[in-house]
């Protein structure tokens, strides 16, 4: 889908009402969407920029505005333990809430801090929904960029795919109110959340956030019922410290062991072109402290063709899903369970798709 710019970033056909806010005195609003809970004057944006206050009422720009739209394996999100072997159809439109130095979609995700109008192409929920059949999708993923910052899209976009036999799933921050989380829960049933380090001070440095609401987010969606699991690009020099790692490793552990951990290899990009490649050594202990923790199942990610990006049951070793790359390989469950010792491997292994019959 080619990306297609407005004119304005506020007139009429990009302004469209956001949900999650409240008014305060002055004509300000306070926006209930993100962690940030931006209190935004008369005229201006939030943090994430494409939340606008319009006469004492809360827009957003990038409503149904697509910069991207196509089909992947579910295995790219990456969600290991949420029908694999499917495909996602996955959008975004422009924008974050966070500013990460190294973001590797930071031509779209920071789209809306430079000045002048905001990229994307209309596209109606329907039509999403329709094109995500047509791709034999299990799935719409809401990626690339942050889901949260367009939620309104991804709830039109989340509630026709339900009503059609689709599962939704965001890939995001984690950065997302109470309010967001309850709300989501309507249409949403996985994500993979970025966990980016376990000290709250790399957060505020180099995503402008606070590990706090991260992991408030984390819980919320937890208890909302969402499956989760979490991401970590190691990148040297930053969160790969043994004690960092370790702390990381054991933030998850508590919200549950069942939790999947990917351990991703940075690629230098962006504002971040200093540090090389994360060592395979490097992410291999990250790998080994993560299984000291009690996690049952941790995996590389962007080292195609290594023995930790299949899964392993937890209690006899028998592999149970194998991987290269983001292709699934073969499954050897039975039930849901190990075929060798019978342990429930936690994660959502099968989905009956009414969708793909009539295509």
């Amino acid at each position: 889908m080619a990306p297609k710019r407005s004119t304005s970033t506020r007139n009429s056909e990009t302004l469209h009402p956001a949900v999650l806010w409240h008014p305060e005195e002055g004509g300000a609003v306070r926006c209930d969407l993100c962690a940030h809970r931006c209190r935004i004057l008369p005229g201006r944006e939030g943090v994430c920029k494409v939340r606008v206050n319009d006469a004492g009422a809360l827009y957003t720009l990038v409503y149904n505005r697509l910069v991207s739209a196509c089909a992947d394996p579910v295995e790219k999100k990456p969600l290991f333990h949420f029908l694999p072997g499917s495909r996602a159809f996955s959008i975004a439109t422009p924008g974050c809430n966070f500013r990460c130095n190294y973001c590797q979609n930071w031509q779209i995700s920071q789209a809306p801090r430079k000045p002048g109008s905001i990229p994307g192409e209309a596209a109606e929920p329907r039509a999403v929904v329709d094109a995500a059949i047509r791709a034999r999708c299990d799935l719409v993923a809401y990626t690339y960029t942050e889901p949260t910052i367009f939620f309104e899209t991804a709830e039109a976009v989340g509630i026709l795919a339900r009503e059609r036999g689709l599962k939704n799933a965001f890939v995001t921050n984690g950065y997302m109110t109470a309010e967001a989380v309850a709300r989501a829960s309507s249409f949403l049933d996985a994500a993979n959340v970025d966990l980016k380090g376990g000290d709250d001070a790399v957060y505020r440095r180099v995503c402008g956030a606070s590990l706090k609401g991260v992991l408030e987010g984390i819980e919320a969606l937890l208890d909302a019922g969402v499956w989760v699991e979490i991401t970590t690009l190691v990148v040297p020099g930053l969160n790969d410290s043994e004690a960092e790692l370790a702390s990381m490793a054991r933030t998850i552990a508590r919200l549950g062991r069942h939790i999947p951990w990917h351990l991703s290899r940075f690629h230098p990009d962006y504002k971040m072109r200093d540090p090389a490649p994360t060592p395979l050594g490097t992410l291999e202990r990250a790998w080994a402290i993560g299984r000291a923790a009690g996690l049952d199942f941790v995996y590389l990610g962007n080292v195609p063709g290594h023995d930790m990006e299949s899964t392993a049951c937890p209690t006899c070793g028998t592999i149970v899903a194998s991987r290269e790359g983001f292709t699934l390989t073969a499954m050897n469950l039975r039930e849901g369970r190990c075929p060798s010792c019978g342990t429930r491997i936690a994660g959502i292994w099968t989905h009956h798709n009414p969708a793909k019959e009539n295509i």
